[in-house]
């Protein structure tokens, strides 16, 4: 979408406070060492702040420093989950509708690099997924697709919105960074949230992992919270893709985001997702191997950081560790899950972007959560209660 001088300007304005510049404010280096300096009394000090932390306290939690105390960490974590979300938990499913993509990214099996099968969903298919996908009895949606300006650009989303609109009362995107204004066109078309991550905040190491298109200009990326907000989209997601860099680092970095986009967009509900790097098509390796006790010290971390952030994990984690690690802090989870176009009324593995770990039904979820005493929540806000 080509814009005008009057939203060029407002673009303009939302870069020049961005978080961009709050994070050039330190080194990577700097950061690592915030978190691998902290000590048990930092800790402590933590736990006792647990709900209402700081930036020191959040960089504590997540040191080396912290692996003794991740029992208490995950009873605290629990608690306030329990006090501030009480038992629902909501469920959701992803919908891919295109996996053509522009970009080069070693470790994305949707890179154009890739000799994969192609596909973007007509109309036609769209509505057939939808009628798929809502026979499983979901009602929140989230629109994946890989980052292609011409196949799947603003006008493909914004029609596709429209479409499933009138089926689903929950519509979330996360797709390739746009405007503010573009967003908040597909706001008023009924787009509810916003989920980009960052990949790695590892600004120097950043064009090692993007080689090519759109995706590898670094601070387009990163500003795009920012223009999620200033659009005044109802959710913005965060995250950073685990494996990539020092987990720890790249947390912190994701917290600072945090409260960078609260400060500025305080309407704005925030949620931050784990996602561990899965096989894929090529032959990237993780260079830092993120283990499930490290993933439990990052959800617990976030919880005592800020009792009221939304956290999500998919299908990339295992149904053993999706069943131990969600009463902790998780507030939702993806079900059912297909990472190919068309997935859902034609199940094709060769245009999956990554293989699922948790391939149980959302039948099967449900049961699982519910007898474990938790309430199943297939829809958590519509536009109405604005």
């Amino acid at each position: 979408m080509k814009l005008n001088p009057e939203q060029q300007a407002r673009e303009a304005e939302i870069a020049d406070r961005s978080f961009y510049h709050t994070i050039r404010q330190h080194s990577w280096e700097e950061l690592g060492n915030r978190v691998y300096d902290s000590t048990s009394r930092d800790v402590e000090r933590a736990l006792r702040h647990a709900g209402d932390a700081d930036l020191h306290d959040f960089a504590a939690l997540i040191s080396p420093a912290a692996e003794p105390y991740l029992e208490p960490m995950a009873r605290e974590s629990e608690r306030l989950t329990r006090k501030r979300f009480g038992r629902a938990i909501s469920l959701y499913v992803p919908l891919y509708l295109s996996n053509s993509c522009s970009n080069s990214c070693v470790y994305c099996g949707y890179s154009y690099q890739n000799r994969i099968v192609r596909k973007t969903l007509t109309q036609e298919e769209i509505l057939s997924e939808a009628e798929s996908i809502r026979a499983l009895g979901f009602e929140h949606i989230l629109l994946l697709t890989g980052e292609h300006d011409r196949v799947s650009g603003f006008d493909y989303l914004r029609e596709a919105i429209k479409l499933l609109r009138p089926i689903f009362p929950q519509i979330s995107i996360e797709v390739q960074p746009m405007s503010s204004t573009e967003y908040a066109i597909l706001e008023r078309e009924g787009l509810n949230a916003v989920y980009v991550y960052q990949e790695t905040y590892n600004e120097a190491r950043y064009p090692a992992y993007h080689l090519a298109g759109k995706k590898a200009d670094y601070r387009y990326r990163l500003e795009t919270p920012d223009r999620i907000g200033a659009a005044g989209v109802h959710r913005i997601g965060l995250g950073a893709l685990l494996g990539l860099e020092d987990w720890r680092v790249e947390s912190l970095c994701v917290a600072m985001h945090l409260r960078h986009l609260q400060g500025l967009y305080w309407k704005s509900k925030y949620s931050v997702a784990f996602p561990r790097l899965r096989p894929h098509a090529g032959c990237f390796e993780p260079q830092f191997h993120v283990k499930d006790r490290n993933l439990m010290q990052i959800i617990t971390a976030y919880r005592l950081f800020d009792e009221n952030l939304e956290m999500s994990l998919t299908t990339r984690e295992s149904a053993f560790f999706r069943d131990h690690a969600f009463p902790l802090g998780i507030t939702s989870l993806s079900a059912g899950s297909h990472t190919e176009p068309g997935g859902y009324a034609k199940p094709n593995k060769e245009l999956e972007q990554f293989q699922i770990s948790d391939a149980r039904s959302p039948e099967e979820v449900e049961r699982m959560l519910v007898a474990k005493g938790f309430d199943p929540v297939w829809k958590d806000w519509d536009r109405v209660l604005q």
